[in-house]
Order: C-alpha cells, then structure tokens, then sequence
C-alpha cells in the first residue's frame, strides 16, 4: 500500500511540474515550416505565386526545420526525466518534424545536383517524337519542344542508359490501344489520340507543385514488331530531377505488363 502511495505521491510531483517553454517553441516552429513547406508547392499549384517562389518558401521551411530541431534538441534536455519540467514528448516531436521538413528539400537538391540539369527525355535521341496539339497550351514562357540535339542526347544516355524503345510483337492497333489505356490509367489529360498515325499526346501534373510536362507517344511498324517511342518534356525549369525519366519508366513498365 505504501509503494502506491509513493508511485502516486511521485506521479503527481511529475504532473505539478511547468512544461517546457523551449520543448513548446521547438514543436511550434517545426510545425510552422512544415506548413510552409506544404504550401510552396500547393501555392505554386494553386497559382497563388510562380515556381520561383514556391522554391523560395521550401528553402525558408528547411532553415525552419533546422532552427526546429535546435530548438527541440534544446527542449529536450530541459525536459529530460531527471529535470523540473515536462515536454520530452513534445520536444520529441518538434525533433522528429523539424527533422523531416528539413530532409525534403535537402534530399531535392541532392537528386538535382547528381543528375544532368534537362528537361527533355526521350526514348528515340536521334529523331525524337514531335509535339503539335499541346503546343498552343505551353504558353509563351514554357521551355521550347526543339530537340536540343546530340550533347543532351549524351547526358541522357549517361544518366538515363534503360530508356529505350520499346519493340513488342504486337499491331500498330493493339500497341495504341494499350498506350491509351496507360495513359487514361495513369491520370494523364489526353490531349490527342490518331490511332492511323500512331500518335498520342498528353500532359501530367505533378503532384505537389502542379508541374506540368508533356508527353508524346509514337506508335510505327517495323517488320513483324511495333515500336513505340515515348518523349516527356517539361514545361519550365532546367532540370527535371529525374521526373521525365521516372514518367518513362513508369510507361515502359505497365506496357510490357500488358503485352
């Protein structure tokens, strides 16, 4: 009965301790740039400011997701088990947020600097599909669907050796008819579909920021075999970080699941 007592006297004792004020700020601060990091790039998307600043905004959350974790790692020790106040949790949690806003946009511009600075992939360098029906959309700022030729060809064979054509042994028809369908599943806006040109056009939205790059699919018969090249083009930005190369792949996978 008396160990009880004392559990109870000792719980008590620990609840009658002030939080920590530190533990606080960190938390806040942590969810204050994590905020900030969300709407860089829903504000982009939302068309409440350009690209430009939605990167501004992403760098203020990661020096916020630092300060954060300064801060929490600060509130942490003032609330460790053994001093006068509480918040350990909280200033856990601030660490942990903090830690993550940070990492997003540390991690971007690791990817951005270990990959070419382009924007054009294609699985057919030497003669790369064309772009007609999205053009009026890309408006008068938008990067240009001019093939920049042979020294991007190389950068993205460098970084990009699998993107390839496909060659499948299948129809014109049915490789379209697949094509289609992967492009409607993956949430692409169909532009243009000419099933006799073997030619399908589409524009994906990035999730985040809303980006959007543009696809084009071509479809041609080569002996018993089809070919289809694919080429996605991003609308600004000088590099991509990987996103058109990603898309690529992402097509090249679910059609030869099809076949």
């Amino acid at each position: 009965m008396s160990s009880i007592t004392l559990d109870s006297d000792a719980a008590a004792e620990k609840m009658s301790r002030p939080r920590s004020k530190i533990a606080w700020a960190g938390l806040s601060l942590a969810l204050l740039a994590a905020v900030t990091a969300l709407s860089s790039g829903l504000g982009h998307r939302w068309g409440w400011w350009d690209f430009g600043g939605g990167f501004a905004l992403l760098k203020w959350a990661f020096f916020g997701g630092l300060a954060a974790c300064t801060v929490s790692a600060i509130g942490a020790i003032a609330a460790r088990p053994a001093a006068r106040r509480r918040g350990l949790g909280i200033a856990l949690s601030g660490l942990v947020i903090g830690a993550a806003v940070a990492w997003l946009p540390w991690q971007a511009v690791q990817q951005i600097k270990a990959l070419p600075p382009i924007h054009d992939i294609t699985t057919d360098p030497a003669d790369p599909p064309s772009f007609s029906a999205v053009l009026p959309l890309r408006g008068d700022h938008a990067n240009s669907t001019d093939y920049a030729g042979p020294a991007i060809a190389v950068l993205q064979q460098q970084a990009y050796p699998d993107i390839q054509p496909i060659d499948a042994a299948v129809t014109p028809q049915g490789a379209f008819d697949i094509a289609l369908d992967i492009v409607k599943d993956l949430g692409w806006q169909l532009v243009a579909s000419q099933a006799d040109q073997g030619h399908i056009e589409a524009t994906a939205t990035t999730l985040w920021f809303g980006f959007k790059d543009d696809v084009v699919i071509r479809i041609a018969p080569r002996g018993q075999m089809t070919r289809i090249d694919v080429r996605s083009v991003s609308r600004v930005g000088g590099s991509d970080a990987g996103a058109n190369a990603k898309r690529i792949r992402e097509f090249m996978r679910l059609f030869n699941e099809r076949l």
